[in-house]
């Protein structure tokens, strides 16, 4: 971190060890960023509630070049409990922050489109036609919301591709 580390806790006396911990905890945190610029560690009992007692609030607020991370949990009975939860939170936005850095974001592929090539509403099925010129068989049973009598040759669809006994057919079938 370039700027110190900054502990702050309201209507807490907070020991040293427990201070102690969030540096040590706060310092981990570069092992998941080594971009961080600060973090701010605010801790405090807000909430005394008859049943529970009290109740304790961490916030951190982390930034790094671009962004903030801001991780505020809800109230918890165990201060500890609630500094791990923060932090571990923490650790997981941090993680998928660096990921979406690297690219390494999941894309999810579009679903195939193609054609109604062919189409036997009686028997109920069908074939499709796909852009590299593959005839795929479909069932009335595919076809999203019982939505087969309404399709017509040439229109277009998505679709999913799966194996079948025979050969490739098409699940999931969506008309556009």
């Amino acid at each position: 971190m370039r700027v110190p580390l900054q502990v702050t806790s309201r209507d807490i006396d907070l020991p040293d060890s427990i201070d102690a911990i969030i540096r040590e905890k706060a310092e981990k945190l570069n092992t998941f960023n080594d971009q961080i610029i600060s973090c701010r560690v605010v801790l405090e009992a807000p909430h005394r509630s008859q049943h529970k007692g009290i109740m304790y609030n961490v916030r951190i607020e982390l930034t790094i070049p671009g962004s903030e991370v801001v991780v505020k949990h809800e109230p918890h009975v165990d201060l500890m409990a609630a500094i791990r939860d923060a932090f571990d939170a923490a650790k997981r936005q941090l993680q998928n922050h660096s990921r979406r850095q690297r690219g390494e974001v999941k894309h999810h592929e579009e679903a195939p489109r193609a054609r109604v090539h062919e189409l036997l509403l009686e028997e109920g099925y069908g074939f499709l036609l796909t852009a590299d010129a593959r005839e795929i068989y479909f069932h009335e049973n595919s076809v999203v919301d019982g939505r087969f009598s309404q399709l017509k040759v040439g229109l277009e669809v998505r679709f999913v591709e799966v194996e079948g006994e025979k050969g490739p057919q098409a699940s999931a079938v969506v008309p556009l």
